[in-house]
């Protein structure tokens, strides 16, 4: 699915259970910083196709969270690459960007910080057929494995699920998909599996009748999803609206994770042709939510994030080849997690 905010994020370098939410956050009852008591102002990056990933910024928006916490919230959809640098830049005051984007950006002198988890389970995958016979990282050997291209999340987790076998990329066949159809070559049997989103093509592979097989790289080493980043002047000039705007899209998160169906309705609203295929969309919404929850959030909320899990991001991607942190790049450089409602 091109207009999967994570597959965009990896496509340019840079998910069905549902876990029980631990409470619901509410924004901050404080009003507007301005002195003339005016809504906060605030540009919001999402990902470059509006699409029902996006059901918790929706609903937040169409419910009034956002206006009841202060804020006037204008939407602008771009690719990953570029939302890093205008939140950088200031231009854009919040956005969803990848954290693993973030830790090369950041390394090369961007000024962002992750401030709210979004996805708690790396949302990259492989995945394939179950009748091809792949059950763990080490039957990928000697296997063909599709692939948009060499770089991005996608391509740091496929290294380091088959690190976790004992193999690189040259022990497979790496087949590229430079236009996103790896999923059409795990149907069409072209290749034996490929890289993908949780809540993407797994999803849309079972909507055929058949059976997906999910390798994730979570156990191999903890790689942070997608999340909320600011720039660092924007946090100290718009610091109260930016935790109000936290707040308020945790509270919709929630929501949405108890009642997908009312995040359903809210992404309709906000993008209609989503309707003419709403069990797919609620499948994928589903997978979505999934991703959102792991073991942090269901003790501390959601949003939460993984100090330890950053770190070793951090020391994984430092290590791999093509120079992608050429500056070294600490925990504290990366993340604020003073923004978040209190627990």
């Amino acid at each position: 699915m091109k207009s999967s905010p994570t597959a965009l994020v990896v496509a340019l370098g840079a998910a069905i259970v549902l876990a029980a939410c631990s409470g619901t956050a509410s924004p901050n009852p404080s009003g507007p910083t301005t002195p003339s008591g005016t809504p906060v102002k605030l540009t919001v990056g999402l990902g470059y196709i509006p699409n029902v990933q996006f059901a918790q910024f929706y609903l937040a928006q169409q419910a009034g969270y956002y206006r009841d916490a202060g804020l006037d919230v204008t939407f602008q959809n771009k690719i990953d690459p570029e939302l890093i640098t205008l939140v950088g830049q200031g231009a854009v005051d919040i956005a969803i960007a990848d954290g693993t984007s973030l830790i090369p950006a950041v390394s090369q002198g961007i000024p962002v910080k992750y401030v709210a988890t979004v996805y708690a389970k790396f949302p990259n995958v492989v995945f394939a057929k179950a009748s091809s016979g792949i059950k763990t990282a080490a039957d990928l050997k000697g296997r063909k494995i599709g692939t948009p291209g060499k770089y991005g999340s996608g391509w740091m987790m496929l290294q380091a699920l088959l690190g976790s076998a004992g193999l690189t990329p040259n022990d497979a066949a790496i087949v590229l998909y430079p236009d996103y159809g790896q999923l059409v070559g795990v149907e069409q049997d072209q290749v034996d599996a490929a890289t993908g989103f949780s809540n993407n093509e797994p999803v849309q592979l079972a909507r055929t009748g058949v059976t997906p097989v999910v390798l994730r790289v979570d156990s191999v080493v903890p790689l942070q999803g997608n999340g909320l980043i600011a720039g660092t002047k924007t946090i100290q000039t718009k610091r109260d609206a930016i935790e109000r705007f936290i707040a308020a899209t945790l509270r919709a998160m929630n929501e949405v994770a108890v009642d997908p169906q009312k995040g359903l309705d809210a992404a309709i609203a906000a993008v209609p042709e989503l309707g003419t295929d709403r069990a797919g969309q609620l499948a994928v919404l589903t997978a979505t939510i999934d991703s959102w929850q792991n073991d942090l959030t269901a003790q501390q909320g959601l949003g939460a994030i993984d100090r330890a899990g950053w770190v070793k991001s951090i020391a994984f991607i430092a290590g791999l080849p093509g120079g992608l942190v050429p500056n070294p790049v600490t925990v504290d450089q990366l993340i604020d997690t003073s923004l978040l409602p209190p627990r």
